[in-house]
């Protein structure tokens, strides 16, 4: 069994095969916001916090933090975004740019062990991006793209994945804090995406024994009511073994769609979250009247005495 321990200050989060599916918030990212891009380029940060705490209010168990605006001083910026979050909210981070500066300086700032999001298999990436995972004591996402782009093959995807895993050993840090992003792609221009990822999450669950995320909403690109897509390949996924997603906690849908995996994969002990999070409360006075109804109306039916 695999587990990857990520924390704030004083909450941890743990990833893994036999644990609740992780959901990392994904409002946080002016990427086609141009708005929120604006506001933080500009150093106006209230939507970034009402984001942040609406997340975790709908559930999310983490957050992801991206500060990726062209022209903008993205590390000062990043470490200002991930120093507000921790100041308001427990969850644990995913300090995400593809700007390795930005990376360590939202790392420096960060209270507990953060998730590094992300290092791919281009061996400049790797070298720059390893060693500082490894000096702030973080966990990775590995994202399975190389020099040579992202493959249709999912083997190659394997194939990359696996040769980060091994680097990343290399560098001193666990296979336990390698998250491997099989990359999934939009299923509406590539038909056979969904069949692609599923067997190739299971794959890195039984092969290489790591723990699996992704960027949910890119399964559904281009397609109407993107939120039922979503929810049913995140069912899907998590029935394959993947272990956490970057994904909207806003969206209804897609939260009860993954507690609903949690409780078939015997992850909700008990079913206690589901029915924490969605049993109706009897108005005042209708308790009586509720349970006579129920015997009338519902439980299992007995078979008629012989």
């Amino acid at each position: 069994m695999t587990d990857t321990v990520v924390s704030s200050a004083t909450k941890e989060v743990v990833i893994g095969f036999e644990r609740p599916f992780v959901i990392i918030g994904e409002r946080i990212n002016p990427t086609g916001r141009k708005i929120l891009a604006a506001e933080m380029a500009a150093g106006d940060f209230s939507r970034v916090e009402a984001d942040a705490r609406a997340q975790v209010e709908a559930g999310a168990h983490m957050l992801d933090v991206n500060a990726g605006i062209p022209l903008a001083d993205e590390p000062a910026i990043l470490a200002k975004a991930v120093k507000l979050v921790q100041s308001i909210t427990d969850v644990p981070l995913s300090i995400d740019s593809s700007i390795v500066a930005a990376l360590e300086a939202g790392l420096k700032v960060y209270q507990g062990k953060a998730l590094v999001n992300s290092v791919t298999g281009e061996e400049e990436r790797l070298e720059a991006v390893l060693p500082l995972v490894k000096k702030y004591g973080a966990a990775v996402i590995a994202i399975s793209n190389d020099e040579t782009g992202i493959s249709e093959d999912p083997d190659v995807r394997f194939a990359v994945a696996k040769k980060i895993v091994e680097r990343a050993m290399d560098h001193g840090i666990p296979a336990s804090d390698v998250v491997v992003d099989p990359l999934v792609m939009p299923i509406g221009a590539i038909n056979s995406a969904g069949v692609q990822v599923l067997r190739l999450v299971h794959r890195l669950r039984t092969e290489l024994k790591v723990n699996t995320s992704c960027g949910a909403s890119n399964v559904s690109f281009g397609l109407p009511n993107r939120d039922g897509i979503n929810s049913a390949f995140l069912t899907m996924a998590i029935g394959a073994g993947m272990t956490s997603a970057i994904a909207n906690p806003l969206h209804a849908d897609v939260v009860r769609a993954c507690m609903g995996a949690d409780v078939m994969m015997g992850h909700d002990p008990d079913c206690a979250r589901w029915i924490r999070k969605y049993r109706e409360v009897p108005p005042p006075g209708a308790a009586g009247e509720g349970a006579a109804r129920g015997r009338r109306e519902g439980g299992l039916r007995r078979r008629p005495s012989a």
